[in-house]
């Protein structure tokens, strides 16, 4: 991967004290929030009006009624699966993760994950970008004019790879792209009515630059399991990582070797929260935990020792690592690493976790006390007026983007209407229920970005903030 001037400043200053500024983003585009605006609560959250009632607006591109939005707001929808991409390509479908890499201007860049596994046509991208050929998962990057309100091009930047969920921006304009399952070379899978083998391992992240096509090459140093989502602390470039299994998971951290260069290796650790060793359920929220970290030995071993696919949860339990259920979504801002348990808590619909890595402590944030409230967060993202936005993905009948006030008030922001009936573009079903994913902001915080899973579409949305809301 050829590197950036971004990148060459982050190694030069070793990355302390990195500010967004030093790449040209406003810190919601790297998913930080004002500094001393943190969120808190001292029980679960709360109802709020937030932006008031909502009702339907029409799509700017369109011209179909998809969402229920506050009054004033508008959207526009983009990048659709099935769409032309540069160099004969098709948009893949099922979208998911997405973050800001780069702006120049009113032009922001995004990079935009696809959770596709083996597939007919196999990868979508360059051979150069190719990881293993069958594998139809990888990244879409698309530049969009935030004064035209429109997309300008989207091109393929990594394939080759499969279910590529969440992962995060870093520092130095760069996406991290994980792959949300364990498989080794020579294993096969059927689809329809062919079998495919892979050629490659996979269940690692990959490394995609905001200028420029991914080397597809894995950064084993960050681990071979489900992975979900990942940030960076831009004052250490320590890695933070989220692992998508339910009944029993882990929460990571990788500390490079050099910061700011993944590819030189580092040490996997899992959080241990001192004297509590299962976080799924039975915590209450506000307190704080005192955290230590467990060294996983071998971040390669993808197998554990009954052949499953929990070689690195294994390594880490065994050392003492803390158990949670299902971590999903991951934010670094106002000096805390915040994720979410999508059915953590007493009544299995989510928890809200935020790491402190000044005094190494954990703290449930938020949990919900049931499906009415809030039903299994997901990715999420804060906001630069001081709330935070969550992505809903639940078996509700329709999907919903929640906000969070940094005083802990809940609110619906924005409600799914997105019925298709083939016109424009072929999709014929009732996709209310898709689940939501993806959400940032652009630089200047005027535009919120989103996916829809399925039919596979990304949103910006835009209207009157207001700033302690999102």
């Amino acid at each position: 991967m050829r590197t950036s001037d971004s990148r060459r400043r982050f190694l030069k200053t070793g990355g302390l004290g990195l500010g967004a500024a030093a790449i040209g983003l406003g810190a919601c585009a790297l998913g930080l929030g004002p500094v001393g605006r943190r969120l808190h609560s001292a029980g679960s959250p709360v109802p709020h009006p937030g932006y008031g009632p909502l009702a339907v607006v029409r799509d700017r591109t369109t011209g179909l009624p998809l969402l229920r939005l506050p009054h004033g707001f508008k959207y526009t929808t983009f990048g659709w699966a099935g769409e032309p991409l540069a160099g004969d390509f098709a948009c893949p479908a099922k979208h998911d993760g997405m973050g800001v890499v780069g702006a120049d201007g009113d032009v922001v860049t995004l990079v935009r994950n696809h959770e596709v596994g083996i597939s007919e046509a196999g990868s979508f991208a360059p051979g150069a970008a190719t990881w293993d050929p069958a594998c139809g998962g990888g990244t879409v990057t698309l530049r969009f004019d935030t004064r035209a309100g429109r997309l300008l091009d989207m091109r393929p930047s990594l394939s080759g790879t499969v279910y590529n969920c969440a992962g995060g921006v870093t520092p130095w304009g760069s996406w991290l792209s994980c792959e949300e399952v364990v498989l080794d070379r020579g294993e096969s899978a059927r689809k329809g009515l062919r079998t495919y083998t892979f050629d490659r391992p996979h269940g690692f992240v990959f490394e995609v630059p905001g200028d420029g096509v991914g080397s597809a090459e894995p950064l084993v140093a960050l681990g071979q399991f489900r992975h979900e989502a990942a940030c960076v602390d831009p004052a250490t470039g320590i890695v933070y990582l989220t692992e998508d299994v339910d009944r029993s998971a882990g929460f990571y951290r990788m500390v490079p070797s050099v910061p700011g260069d993944l590819r030189r290796g580092g040490r996997l650790q899992m959080l241990q929260a001192v004297g509590a060793a299962d976080l799924r359920r039975d915590q209450a929220v506000g307190t704080r935990l005192k955290v230590q970290w467990v060294d996983i030995a071998e971040p390669g071993r993808g197998r554990d020792s009954d052949g499953g696919t929990l070689g690195v949860q294994e390594q880490g339990f065994a050392g003492g690592g803390s158990r949670f259920t299902r971590l999903e979504g991951i934010v670094f801002g106002d000096g805390r690493v915040h994720f979410t348990s999508t059915n953590g808590g007493d009544a299995g619909c989510g928890q809200l976790w935020a790491y402190a890595p000044g005094d190494e402590s954990l703290q449930l944030v938020y949990e919900s006390p049931g499906e009415a409230t809030l039903d299994y967060p997901d990715n999420i993202v804060l906001s630069p007026r001081g709330g935070m936005v969550i992505c809903e993905d639940s078996d509700q009948p329709v999907s919903r983007l929640y906000g969070m006030t940094k005083a802990g008030g809940l609110f619906e922001f924005c409600r799914s209407e997105v019925v298709l009936d083939g016109v424009p573009f072929g999709f014929e079903d009732d996709y209310r229920g898709a689940e939501w994913a993806g959400c940032c902001f652009s630089p200047d915080g005027r535009w919120l970005f989103a996916n829809f899973f399925d039919p596979g579409f990304s949103v910006a949305i835009t209207g009157p903030w207001r700033d302690g809301l999102i």
